[in-house]
């Protein structure tokens, strides 16, 4: 079982990766004239689908990895590269999401809000590269299931709330907040990075 501050940047990791903040205006553009009860329905299917995706990458994704004939260590390289094109994305304000134009309505809250908008590449990747630290059914397990579940309920909160949050942070703010997450980001895709490269190369170890 990893340290407590491993779980720690697990958690940071995940909760910049899915960005709420990223979330909140296409939450409100797709939702434009709908009551607030389906708003909050809307935002509780959204957070059980983006659970249950990285639930189900945490328990199998290592064996899906497995037959499909991909080492951890090169899943480790691209998915890192991923988190830093997504950051780079963000930090330079442009749009990094599906267009969602054309998506029925009546399914926003699993296509495009959980997938790809949230559970995507760069999430779950994540998720996988974290269970693979410790046993797939064990205490590890259980703690990174607890965390996706976390931060799926700080989502779930927070798409309830898109709409005052909106107000209240203004373009500006949403922009701000964007910008910062996506400098973390930067920092951790980065680092998974070169702990993939130096898997597929260990004289890059030392």
């Amino acid at each position: 079982m990893e340290y407590w501050n491993e779980y720690a940047r697990f958690f940071t990791a995940l909760f910049v990766i899915l960005d709420p903040f990223a979330a909140i205006p296409v939450f409100l553009s797709l939702t434009v004239g709908y009551t607030q009860l389906e708003r909050n329905r809307i935002a509780w299917r959204t957070a059980i689908t983006v659970s249950g995706v990285l639930i189900i990458s945490a328990l199998f994704g290592e064996s899906i990895l497995t037959g499909l004939g991909t080492s951890l260590a090169s899943f480790r390289v691209g998915g890192g590269l991923i988190l830093v094109l997504m950051a780079l994305v963000t930090l330079h304000g442009q749009a990094s999401r599906e267009p969602v134009d054309l998506i029925d309505r009546d399914a926003i809250a699993i296509v495009p809000l959980a997938i790809p908008l949230m559970a995507g590449p760069g999430a779950i990747s994540t998720v996988i590269i974290e269970s693979h630290r410790g046993a797939i059914f064990g205490g590890h397990a259980f703690i990174v299931i607890g965390i996706i579940l976390l931060v799926s309920l700080i989502l779930w909160v927070m798409l309830r709330m898109a709409v005052p949050i909106g107000h209240r942070l203004g373009p500006m703010g949403m922009s701000i907040m964007n910008r910062l997450l996506g400098l973390i980001l930067v920092a951790i895709g980065i680092e998974i990075m070169a702990n993939g490269l130096k898997d597929l190369f260990p004289v890059l170890a030392g």
